[in-house]
């Protein structure tokens, strides 16, 4: 069915009301990547997905070399202790220089400050947008102000792969292989399933920076993470249900 036919589908469907009103047309528009007309109507021409598909070959074919997560560690130029608050505050300031608006919290309550701000208790932070800020509020794709938004969010500085539908010494593995392709700056653990690798891309040509991220997603990388605005885990940070966030790997000499 074309756009329309599918957000009357999705509506009559549902079991609450749209929170917000235009819930289903945002969902619909993001995967049809069609544009909203002023009318109210969408364009029916449905466009293919940009992402590849995982491919579970090349997949096994990168663990087959046995690296793991111990391995991400013993290659880190530099490592971290183990007091979380002491590694975000010795890492922001290094992945955002001078002192940017950054946005931080997670995806319930969030807020954009000046990174010294909030640098002391940064440890505490569960999420973060991995690259900075052009002003405290920008603007919802509804008009409404917001210290989170697309609107606000700065040219892309990082960009964050983590597959969590991989075991996590795979995931390690890829984030090694993808780093003979882009300077990898710094791997997050989650706390949960998955380890966030930030490469650093600032300055690097659209098209390569997307060719890259396409490798990614062969290799099971989450494609949320190619919105600029998307929240990655903040690195020292800790997650909402208390576990921490280490840091397994972290080489500044890659931010140029």
């Amino acid at each position: 069915m074309d756009a329309q036919e599918a957000v009357r589908y999705l509506r009559a469907g549902m079991t609450r009301y749209p929170n917000p009103r235009n819930e289903v047309e945002h969902a619909v528009e993001k995967i049809y990547e069609t544009i909203l007309e002023n009318n109210g109507q969408y364009n029916a021409q449905f466009k293919a997905p940009k992402w590849p598909e995982q491919d579970p070959i090349q997949i096994r074919e990168i663990a087959a070399s046995n690296l793991g997560a111990v391995d991400l560690w013993e290659r880190s130029p530099i490592r971290l202790g183990d007091d979380l608050e002491e590694q975000a505050q010795r890492v922001l300031p290094r992945l955002f220089p001078n002192n940017p608006w950054v946005c931080a919290g997670d995806k319930c309550k969030f807020f954009t400050e000046r990174l010294d701000q909030f640098l002391q208790s940064a440890g505490g932070l569960e999420q973060i947008v991995p690259s900075p800020m052009t002003a405290k509020y920008g603007k919802t794709k509804d008009g409404k102000q917001s210290q989170h938004t697309l609107d606000a969010t700065g040219p892309r500085r990082f960009l964050v792969v983590e597959g969590d539908k991989i075991d996590k010494d795979i995931q390690a593995a890829i984030l090694l292989k993808l780093a003979e392709k882009m300077p990898l700056a710094i791997v997050v653990d989650s706390g949960g399933k998955s380890l966030h690798g930030w490469f650093y891309v600032e300055g690097q040509k659209e098209d390569k920076v997307l060719s890259f991220f396409r490798r990614a997603c062969v290799l099971g990388a989450d494609r949320g993470l190619w919105t600029r605005s998307q929240f990655a885990r903040m690195p020292g940070g800790m997650r909402s249900n208390g576990n921490r966030q280490n840091i397994l790997y972290w080489n500044p000499e890659t931010i140029a």
